[in-house]
């Protein structure tokens, strides 16, 4: 399909890509006989260097190595079926959900890993920042010694960085065009890698993740408070009761704020009405939804003197708001969506998007209702002052809140005239990644083929991935 190298005047400011630094690493074997082999690249942190600069600026500062500030390390681990040790089957690129996850960890071949290693030797990125490769974490932001420096680092952990990563790496092994997988957040890396190097892909599969490629975030944001509000009314007329339970906790929480004694969770921390609407993310999938009928169902602790919420109850509280593991995705949520002023109704900046469209609906607001609504992927900026871990990272999120200059996270022309067969899985009520903003996205890449399901919510691949990724795969194949 060409080149590997982008087209002069690169209007995100890259360098023309090259192989990554390749460093085999340590290969295993798990029980079920699956090869699984480690894979560690060198790229440059800021794309408009070429490796050779970032290398070059790691070396002028003292004490700081490979992996520092001007190159960082991504990790990959390659999964070969029992059948196929020597790796002889094609190369299939995996592209996780987030932002700031991780790529799966295989304990076994299992699922929609399984159904494709058949045909395919897979690689499940670590995409920068995350898992494995050079840490973006709390810490790790730390030593940045400014707000200002904290928000520059992060600014390239956004999908036209990682799909230059991938396409490094692409080059470092020596493959061909491969295929790629990309559920959530890796459907809008797959977007994006179809803008900018589509010369590397054979055939694109995504789940869950056509984003949309213009507008502001506010878009996505008011669709998807819409989206939580028929899920939770949903749940709320399969479990009748648990109504009443959700609306005694946020009651018993008020009480604590009012007499000043707040209810505490786990870590000292306060509670807030807030912080239980984010068991809601538990609503948006069928493999998890029913665990908060389970949740409010040991809510309350009626033992005593009077009700009080239980220790299992503010355990579940604290495991869903937790951000120690990955501040990533709060601190880059919106800004996954951030495009140029051009694209974005003349308003570039998210502006804390998910609260401001948050006041037009009521039935979600803490301010307006006494027991309002689930909230689902929606960053608020008090999490910053409410999460420990977030706490020293509250002057980079404002920054990024109000940056103006974002650079493109997709070329419009490029998908207008795409020649990469791609298919992808749209999920009617999909509470995260709305339906119809996918149908409009898939609308404007030419060639994209939709399969829209009610039959799964945004953990298809959890739920029944193998089945899911078989049938994309045939309509990418031109089979179905």
């Amino acid at each position: 399909m060409g080149s590997a190298s982008p087209v002069p005047g690169d209007p995100r400011g890259f360098a023309p890509v090259g192989p990554a630094e390749h460093r085999p690493g340590p290969a295993t074997v798990l029980f079920d006989g699956t090869h699984v082999l480690e894979h560690r690249f060198l790229v440059p942190m800021d794309h408009a260097l070429t490796l050779e600069q970032a290398r070059a600026q790691d070396a002028s500062r003292t004490g700081v190595g490979p992996g520092g500030r001007g190159t960082l390390e991504v990790l990959a681990r390659e999964v070969r079926a029992p059948d196929d040790p020597d790796g002889e089957r094609p190369w299939l690129l995996y592209l996780q959900g987030g932002p700031g996850s991780g790529a799966p960890r295989p304990a076994r071949l299992g699922g929609w890993q399984r159904e494709l290693a058949k045909d395919f030797r897979l690689l499940l990125l670590d995409q920068r920042g995350t898992g494995g490769s050079t840490p973006a974490s709390a810490a790790t932001l730390a030593a940045h010694p400014t707000d200002e420096a904290r928000a520059a680092h992060l600014t390239h952990l956004r999908a036209p960085s990682i799909v230059q990563d991938a396409e490094m790496l692409r080059l470092a092994l020596g493959a061909g065009p491969w295929t790629t997988l990309g559920q959530s957040f890796g459907g809008f890396c797959t977007l994006s890698y179809l803008s900018w190097h589509p010369e590397g892909l054979e055939r694109c599969l995504i789940t869950g993740g056509l984003a949309p490629l213009t507008g502001p975030a506010d878009r996505v944001y008011r669709a998807t408070y819409a989206r939580m509000r028929e899920r939770a009314e949903e749940f709320f007329a399969r479990h009748p009761l648990d109504r009443v339970t959700w609306a005694e906790v946020m009651a018993l929480v008020r009480a604590g704020e009012a007499a000043g004694e707040p209810v505490r969770l786990p870590d000292g921390s306060a509670l807030t009405v807030g912080r239980v609407q984010q068991l809601g993310m538990l609503l948006g999938g069928n493999t998890r939804v029913d665990q908060l009928h389970w949740v409010l169902a040991d809510a309350v602790d009626r033992t005593g003197a009077a009700p009080r919420l239980s220790e299992v109850f503010l355990a579940a509280v604290a495991a869903q708001v937790e951000r120690g593991t990955n501040p990533l995705y709060a601190v880059l949520h919106e800004a996954i969506y951030a495009q140029p002023a051009d694209l974005t109704d003349g308003r570039p900046a998210t502006g804390w998007s998910a609260a401001r469209v948050l006041a037009e609906h009521p039935d979600a607001d803490p301010e307006r209702s006494p027991a309002p609504l689930p909230t689902g992927e929606h960053v608020m900026p008090w999490s910053f002052e409410t999460e420990a871990a977030l706490r020293p990272l509250a002057g980079t999120a404002r920054l990024l809140a109000e940056k103006r200059d974002w650079g493109p996270l997709y070329d419009l022309d490029v998908l207008a005239g795409n020649e990469v067969p791609v298919a992808a899985a749209v999920y009617t009520h999909d509470v995260y990644v709305d339906r119809d903003l996918s149908l409009e996205t898939a609308a404007r890449v030419r060639g994209l083929r939709v399969w829209e399901t009610d039959a799964f919510h945004h953990d298809g691949l959890a739920d029944d991935g193998a089945a899911i990724v078989a049938r994309l795969l045939a309509m990418a194949l031109g089979e179905d």
